[in-house]
């Protein structure tokens, strides 16, 4: 295989970038979450328990608990984590040094300190998908960084070809299993779930009880289940202006759309560990045209972002040498040997296209109708069918992806063996054995899940109590629950062990669609005589029906995405929705300040409100000859009562969610100069909105990246020495190919030991 040194180099930045986003993001709304006057203070959620220093850090691990030695409370500690870890992941994006594990360690263990911090009361503010995907792409980060500064190609180390350590390529494979367990499982939970929505391709009429459906054949389920895509631009969490665009897309296209949609996310990820390179490339475009087109439609915060940086995976360092076409002619196979074996590839490829495309046809019964002009799509399998077919290939996925490691070993003692020195050899075999038992160990986590997380995700979601796509996270093994009794036992007490560190996660999006009667949410309202009402806009979520979904990515207003959730449920379900309403109440200007950043646009903003209510609608985006109107919206029931301070109604609500906490909050960080220091850069940045901010950063990360590129060494005269030298990339390509311990497939080539000066 080529070489993969600058799609790491990549990986590392675009994780350094999304950590920016996230700790950016985060810091912009810590008083309000968290704070002293926030919704839910962090206070409450870190109470030492009585227990020895060593063993709380370890059962609850976050860096919050040395914050009293500092002179701070636990809001003001997740602030300093947060600006540290923005500035930190600033640096590790734009200076190469700074890409050390030991950064990306600190990174990795400053957010897992603020998700920490959350507690089990914050009702999933801190998303177990996103903030979970990003944790364990932070410690494979942590693996993937060089030790040290990679060394020049022109001067690499004597027995190390090129400079490639034995042990580079082996973390960087568990960021592509990574994205092949994201992917894998995303688009199999979405018919395992039996959700009609994603099962009905046709989107002809309502839909019968889930129930019902199951026991019909597939043509006439598909004629009576809703297509999912024509609920789901309206429906997501914060959907763009194109969401609007796309929602009034013609109806057989959607249904294409959700074909493609499985095409991607189930068949495509196998190919991740193709030997041919030209099928992993494939993959990596088809990856990153769903990701991109998800962008456009929705703001997802940096889920998608960090998406697009596990792809890098896929790719290496030829294709990103982006030759001319004159080189690569030169380096078409001249032998008979080498063109039979490029020969036998390319048709590899063709079957390979050729069976996908066969299988979509039959599994989807695509047929074009050349009268009007559309292709006309249907699921022709049955549930029972898919439940077989994942009995036969759940385990081969498992046992595919043991293969590719194995050879992934075998690559890396390969080259350890080409080291020549006693010490160097000595020292790659050290990390070698080091790395190689933690990529062992953490593809063997990544097969186990949690069965309680399991069970409780399905409670939930059976209660109503949440999205299943959010809260329901699937472990890989338990996607056919047969497969998991057969892993081995060690790796269930390796999970045990670590489990709190989320070194591994379970995923599985959008395993269902809500919304299909109507986008449910809630609107807040505010009163000063319980008689006249006046709505209280929310920043980003939908609320003014002439309003314009907007544009928030990469930042993630966790307390608008909260309300869609809240609206899924009564609101006994979210209890942070009650200290929400007391908040109001009480006038409270970090909280204000999540609802509207500009203070004087909030209504109640001179006075706060005697009484406040919530009633819950149904939103759908407007018909296209609506003019001047995004949405449009019905009343469906009172969601909250109307409450005022005092109110024993609001106060039997408080009790019952334990949030009532009359202990006055921690005194003695006021005079303390970090304290200060904290309340200055407070001070500063927050008339901006987080997205302008998170916007500005990467601005200046796009200027700096700029003046480094025209100030750089390679703007330099080259010396004389370097003048008489043949071209320096065809020898790094050539060492990169000497590296590995076998040929190229996709190439057809075999690597020359010596080159032949001219």
């Amino acid at each position: 295989m080529a070489g993969s040194r600058v799609p790491r180099q990549l990986f590392l930045q675009g994780v350094a970038a999304v950590f920016m986003f996230a700790f950016a993001s985060l810091y912009t709304q810590i008083p309000g979450l968290y704070g002293p006057e926030g919704i839910l203070p962090a206070r409450r959620t870190l109470r030492p328990q009585g227990k020895g220093r060593w063993q709380q850090l370890w059962e609850t691990p976050t860096l919050l608990w040395e914050a009293p030695l500092l002179g701070l409370d636990t809001a003001q500690g997740l602030e300093l984590l947060s600006l540290l870890g923005t500035v930190l992941a600033l640096g590790a994006l734009l200076t190469r040094q700074l890409r050390h594990p030991l950064v990306y360690l600190l990174l990795w263990a400053a957010y897992l300190s603020v998700c920490q911090a959350s507690g089990a009361g914050l009702c999933a503010i801190f998303s177990p998908h996103r903030d979970s995907l990003l944790l364990e792409t932070g410690f494979l980060a942590v693996l993937v960084a060089p030790l040290g500064l990679p060394p020049n190609h022109k001067q690499a180390p004597q027995g190390r070809p090129g400079g490639v350590s034995p042990h580079e390529g082996l973390p960087f494979w568990l960021v592509r299993w990574l994205l092949f367990r994201l992917m894998f499982a995303s688009g199999v939970v979405k018919l395992t779930s039996r959700c009609p929505a994603w099962w009905g391709l046709t989107g002809e009429g309502p839909c019968l009880d889930m129930r019902q459906c199951w026991g019909l054949c597939p043509a006439l389920t598909a004629r009576l289940c809703p297509a999912a895509l024509t609920y789901h631009y309206e429906t997501q969490c914060l959907p763009t202006p194109a969401a609007w665009f796309a929602h009034h897309l013609p109806v057989w296209l959607h249904k294409l759309s959700v074909v493609a949609t499985f095409l991607i996310e189930i068949a495509v990820p196998p190919l991740f560990f193709a030997p041919v390179r030209r099928l992993r490339l494939a993959a990596f475009y088809s990856q990153v045209l769903l990701q991109v087109l998800i962008i456009l439609t929705g703001n997802y915060n940096f889920f998608n972002l960090l998406t697009l940086v596990l792809t890098t995976a896929l790719l290496d360092d030829t294709h990103l040498a982006a030759k001319s076409s004159t080189s690569r002619r030169k380096r078409m196979p001249s032998s008979w040997p080498k063109a039979l074996l490029a020969m036998l590839t390319l048709l590899l490829e063709l079957a390979v296209y050729g069976l996908l495309a066969c299988g979509v046809v039959h599994y989807f019964g695509l047929e074009v109708d050349w009268e009007q002009h559309v292709v006309r799509s249907r699921t022709t399998f049955t549930f029972h069918q898919l439940s077989q077919w994942l009995k036969t290939v759940t385990l081969p996925t498992m046992w595919l992806g043991a293969a590719s490691l194995a050879w992934e070993l075998l690559t890396a003692l390969w080259r350890w063996v080409q080291v020549r020195g006693s010490l160097r050899k000595l020292c790659a075999a050290v990390q070698l054995s080091v790395f190689g038992t933690a990529t062992v160990a953490l593809f063997l986590i990544s097969l186990v899940g949690s069965p309680s997380e399991l069970g409780v995700g399905v409670r939930r979601e059976r209660e109503g109590r949440c999205r299943a796509s959010a809260c329901l996270q699937v472990p890989y093994s338990y996607m056919e629950p047969s497969s998991h009794g057969r892993l081995w036992t060690g790796a269930h007490r390796l999970f045990s062990t670590v489990e709190h560190l989320q070194l591994a996660n379970s995923y599985g999006l959008f395993r269902r669609m809500t919304g299909l009667g109507g986008r449910p949410e809630v609107v807040l309202e505010g009163s000063y005589d319980g008689h006249q009402w006046t709505e209280i806009e929310f920043m980003y979520k939908p609320g003014n029906l002439s309003r314009p979904p907007p544009i928030v990515v990469p930042h993630q207003p966790r307390l608008d995405w909260q309300m869609w959730f809240a609206a899924l449920g009564p609101h006994t379900h979210s209890p942070w929705f009650t200290s929400l309403v007391l908040r109001l109440l009480q006038g409270k200007e970090p909280v204000i300040r999540l609802v509207q950043n500009h203070v004087p646009s909030y209504p109640f903003h001179q006075q706060p409100p005697t009484y406040v209510r919530a009633q819950l609608y149904k939103y759908w985006f407007s018909h296209p000859w609506e003019q001047g109107q995004w949405w449009r919206r019905q009343w469906v029931e009172e969601f909250f009562p109307s409450v005022s301070l005092g109110d024993p109604a609001l106060d039997m609500l408080l009790r019952q969610f334990g949030l009532q906490d009359k202990s006055p909050p921690r005194a003695g960080g006021s005079s303390n100069t970090l304290s200060q220091a904290l309340h200055w850069v407070r001070k500063q940045l927050s008339p901006l909105e987080a997205p302008a901010l998170l916007w500005g950063l990467l601005g200046a990360v796009g200027a700096i990246k700029v003046m480094q590129a025209l100030l750089g060494p390679q703007s330099l005269p080259r010396t004389k020495e370097e003048k008489h030298k043949p071209a320096p990339q065809e020898d790094s390509v050539a060492a990169s190919k000497q590296a590995s311990p076998a040929p190229n497939i996709s190439s057809g080539s075999q690597t020359p030991r010596r080159k032949k000066s001219p």
